[in-house]
Formats: structure tokens, C-alpha cells, sequence
């Protein structure tokens, strides 16, 4: 259940600057079209000023340059969207899980648990694992063998770790996603193919969020790396022998190829696929949709898309490029 707050106590709690009644009563975060008289809203985008003109939201977060579109009470802040993500988290707290082992898990007698755990039903953690203080793992989850999971991680319903997988501090592994699979390795022998076997880990540095559904492969000879403060949306595969710098944030449906190399504070748009062994420096963003085929060496943003025709006209507009010089 959503907390309440005044508008005075948040400020007060949060910073800000409270233009307007310090006392009314806050209980929930909304849109400002869907807020009602106990909502806070924010806003930081001049297309919705008819919006903020007719909310109903008791409280509106907004930046000093927008002041002037806002007549009711408000919070003024560099950065509006941050504070309402804050506000949402102080609002909605997270469930407290009684700290507990469930007796349908299974735990083999070698592992090491920390103080403080929930461990859920049906969960399955292989020989020699350590689990810090803290932990949260969520019911129908496989830990395997020699894994390594941080203090106050939370590991989500139906979550597959495989062996010798390292999970840092305070990091959040969202329902189905599996980490440390056998990345996609293979020799042609004639006709046939032969499976590599991958022997390198996964680590994931300290604050890193993996969306559901999720895959990170294991490396083939050296380890995947995910740097501390990477987030990572849902159904994102990231092949073998990666590594992801730190900050680093990648929208759904991104593809990573083996052995590519990411950048600090990149931005990876949706459905944007990345080619295994490219190098791509810092503060890079790249366009939703985008194929990068070659190294970045220079910050900035990048892409690499062609608006959608119907197929005829498309032909024709390709081969037009073909002949471009």
C-alpha cells in the first residue's frame, strides 16, 4: 500500500524548492493526465503545457524555466523526472519479505547463506554457492554450482544462474532471465558443427539490473563483464565474452555479438544490434533500430536507419543508395 506524505515533509525529505500550500497530502505518483487531487506529477516537455494547464494533480514537479506554464502548487527542481522517481520509490517501498527459507527449497549442505536471506519455494541452489546477508531469491530460481551472489541482490521468480556466475551487491535479476549460459561457440568439422566449450564466468559488478528474459552467455575462454550501474531491459541477449562499462544502459531487444566492447554511460536504443568484436568508446548513444558493423572511437550519438516504404518503393530507394558515391 502507497504511503502519504505533505507536500512540506517531502521537499523536505527530497530538497526542492515548495511553491505553494505546505500541507496537502500526496499518496500517489500518476501521469498528469490520470492524476487526481492527492497526486504528485512532473513535467520537463513544453508539448504537454495544455496538460499541465488542466491536471489535476495536487503537486507538480517541474524546472524553473517551465514555472510559468504552472499555476497550482509546485516543486521546482534541475532535474524533474529524477525527483518523481524518487518520490515514486519513497511512495511505493518495496514489500518486506519475511526473512525466511522456504521448505521446499532445495540448498546443498555445502553452501554458504548470509544473515537475513528469503529464500522461496521450489528454489534450487547447487553445492558451494555463497549467498551474502540480505539476499532475496525468489521462488522456482537455479542457482548452480561455485556462484557468487552480493549482499541485498534480489533475484526474481524463475531466475537460472549458471555455474561460477558472480552477482555483485545490490543487484536486481528480473523474472526468467538466465546468466551464464554457454555462449554460442562452434568449429565445422566437414559438414557437421562442434560445440566450444565455454569455460569463462559471468560477473556482474555491484547495482546492475537485467530485465526479464534476459540472456548473458558465460565467455568462452575469458570472463562476460557487466560493470557496476548497467541496466538492462527485457529481452536482451549479450553474447559471449562481452564487456559492458560501467552506467551503461540497453533498451529491449538489443543484441550484443561475442566479444564486443561497450563503452562507460552508453545509451543502447531498442532492437539496436551491435556486431560481435567492435570496440565502442564512452558516452556513445545509439538510435533504436540501429546496425553498428564497425568500431566507434568518438562520443556522440549514432545511427543507423532508413524510414520504412513498402517493399517496391524500398528496392528502389536501395538501389538508388547503392549508386550514391
Amino acid at each position: 500500500m502507497a504511503h502519504t506524505i505533505t507536500s512540506g515533509d517531502l521537499v523536505k525529505k527530497l530538497g526542492g524548492e515548495l511553491i505553494g500550500d505546505s500541507n496537502i497530502l500526496i499518496n500517489s505518483v500518476a501521469s498528469l493526465e490520470s492524476a487526481h487531487k492527492n497526486s504528485i506529477s512532473f513535467f520537463n516537455n513544453p508539448r504537454y503545457s495544455d496538460l499541465l494547464r488542466t491536471t489535476k494533480a495536487a503537486v507538480v514537479i517541474i524546472n524553473r524555466e517551465s514555472l510559468s506554464f504552472r499555476s497550482g502548487v509546485s516543486i521546482v527542481i534541475d532535474n524533474p523526472y529524477l525527483y518523481f522517481a524518487k518520490v515514486s520509490q519513497l511512495l511505493n517501498p518495496s514489500k518486506s519479505l519475511k526473512k525466511e527459507v522456504h521448505k521446499s527449497a532445495i540448498i546443498h549442505p555445502s553452501c554458504k547463506l548470509g544473515l537475513d536471506i528469503y529464500i522461496g519455494p521450489n528454489v534450487v541452489i547447487d553445492e558451494n554457492v555463497s549467498i551474502d546477508d540480505g539476499v532475496v531469491i525468489h521462488a522456482g530460481s537455479m542457482i548452480e554450482a561455485d556462484s557468487v551472489i552480493g549482499k541485498a541482490s534480489v533475484i526474481h521468480p524463475h531466475v537460472v544462474i549458471k555455474a561460477n556466475t558472480v552477482i555483485g551487491k545490490n543487484c536486481t535479476l528480473y523474472a526468467g532471465c538466465v546468466i551464464g549460459s554457454d555462449g554460442f561457440g562452434y568449429a565445422k568439422d566437414d559438414n557437421k558443427w562442434i560445440a566450444i566449450p565455454q569455460t569463462g564466468r559471468v560477473i556482474l559488478g555491484d547495482n546492475v539490473d537485467i530485465g526479464s528474459n534476459s540472456t548473458i552467455d558465460r565467455g568462452t575462454l575469458d570472463d562476460t563483464i557487466i560493470s557496476s550501474g548497467v541496466k538492462i531491459d527485457n529481452l536482451v541477449q549479450i553474447g559471449h565474452n562481452c564487456m559492458i562499462g560501467e552506467n551503461t544502459i540497453i533498451a529491449g531487444c538489443v543484441g550484443i555479438a561475442g566479444s564486443a566492447k561497450i563503452g562507460k554511460n552508453c545509451a543502447i536504443g531498442g532492437a539496436a544490434m551491435i556486431l560481435g568484436h567492435l570496440s565502442i568508446t564512452d558516452n556513445v548513444t545509439i538510435s533504436p533500430g540501429s546496425m553498428i558493423t564497425r568500431s566507434i572511437k568518438t562520443s556522440g550519438t549514432y545511427t543507423a536507419l532508413m524510414p520504412f516504404q513498402d517493399h517496391e518503393a524500398w528496392l528502389k530507394t536501395a538501389a538508388k543508395i547503392r549508386r550514391l558515391k
